[in-house]
């Protein structure tokens, strides 16, 4: 059974149309990662799975059950860590989970989640209103796992986190899903989601433009690829030369180091290229496209 599944969704606000005919299937226990530019219509997505709006046209489920008939159940069954969500400042950390934990009829104990979350007993007795902005985000991380949901919504979990705060969110994200849970992992922050998602899609004006590994997405966005090239020296009209070569698109050079962005197939004239005017090759490698390549070949429609 699909964890989530959106089949010919089209929402529409006014004239303004911010889902149009998407369809959309996360599977069970995998971490799927929803990227897309601002506008693009991750936050209705969201929304729509939890029922807060609901379609133009279309249909939409989780765990099989219908989202606008059976919300609640959905719900029931859902951790949600919000972005731009509030916490009451006069209450305490541990007041904050006790409701949490309550809330989901759980019996979850609230010393162990804020263990897991990377908060000291200190914090657990201190206001929310003197709490960081990393501090709040893994509170909030610590509601959303409460009760161990089936389904996880993460909206840029990252925010406000040092780098040793993203790898410990990573690390949880990773925990939840290998206990069975789905994780639906919406991020600007690229690097987190190539570290972490088992699945990428890429949503663009509303519509799902790529759905893949992040591996598969490269192998299937271009044939061009990065070649980093060590010299010995940097002869003269050497970048000219190889700059000119059929397949090459971009050559750029730091001292003895050569970029050149070119096809596959290229790359063995490149090295002759610069051998013929010269230079030795001391060694090379060939640099993967970055996720945020990817993206925005995707988004700004490099890509179709």
């Amino acid at each position: 059974m699909a964890a989530i599944r959106l089949t010919d969704v089209t929402k529409r606000y006014g004239e303004e149309t911010a889902l149009s005919e998407l369809d959309l299937e996360v599977r069970e226990g995998e971490i799927y990662g929803f990227l897309g530019p601002n506008g693009a219509g991750k936050s209705t997505t969201i929304n729509l799975l939890l029922d807060f709006v609901r379609p133009t046209s279309g249909e939409v489920s989780v765990f099989g059950h219908d989202a606008q008939e059976e919300g609640l159940e959905i719900r029931r069954r859902t951790g949600i860590l919000p972005e731009g969500f509030e916490l009451y400042d006069r209450l305490s950390g541990r007041k904050h989970l006790e409701f949490a934990i309550e809330s989901k009829d759980a019996d979850d104990d609230p010393d162990a989640l804020f263990e897991r979350v990377g908060l000291g007993p200190d914090a657990a007795e201190k206001k929310v209103g003197g709490y960081s902005k990393g501090m709040t985000q893994r509170l909030a991380l610590g509601a959303a796992i409460a009760g161990e949901p089936d389904l996880l919504i993460l909206d840029e979990p990252s925010t406000g986190l040092d780098p040793a705060g993203a790898r410990e969110m990573r690390e949880i994200i990773r925990a939840e899903r290998d206990r069975g849970a789905t994780v639906f992992f919406s991020s600007h922050i690229l690097e987190q989601v190539d570290a972490v998602c088992d699945r990428v899609g890429i949503l663009r004006d509303g519509e799902l433009v790529a759905e893949d590994s992040v591996e598969g997405l490269r192998e299937s966005t271009t044939d061009q690829t990065t070649l980093v090239v060590e010299l010995d020296r940097l002869p003269d009209g050497a970048t000219e030369r190889v700059a000119a070569l059929e397949g090459v698109s971009e050559v750029t050079t730091r001292g003895s180091v050569a970029t050149v962005t070119c096809r596959d197939d290229a790359k063995t004239r490149v090295l002759r290229a610069f051998e013929d005017a010269g230079a030795t090759v001391e060694d090379f490698e060939t640099e993967e496209s970055s996720l945020e390549d990817l993206f925005i070949d995707y988004t700004t429609g490099a890509t179709a």
